[in-house]
């Protein structure tokens, strides 16, 4: 299981999303859809401590890939 102080930094590539809507489903908090064309929308680069296991989760259920989980320092958008 992960540190909660551990710190993480998501990111997305809304052109490889497919809009399966697996990371709005796993992780709401963190994750939505835009009602236009259905791509991830990213509600919180670095989400809080009790909403990243399903951040990570979402990272891991993305069937396109379009998840990245980073450094806290990273500047990847």
């Amino acid at each position: 299981m992960s540190d909660p102080r551990e710190l993480l930094r998501l990111s997305v590539d809304r052109s490889r999303c497919a809009g399966s809507g697996m990371c709005a489903l796993t992780a709401p908090e963190v994750f939505d859809q835009d009602d236009e064309e259905g791509l991830v929308a990213l509600l919180h680069a670095a989400p809080a401590p009790k909403h990243r296991a399903a951040a990570r989760m979402a990272v891991g259920l993305c069937p396109a890939g379009a998840i990245a989980l980073g450094s806290p320092d990273s500047t990847d958008s």
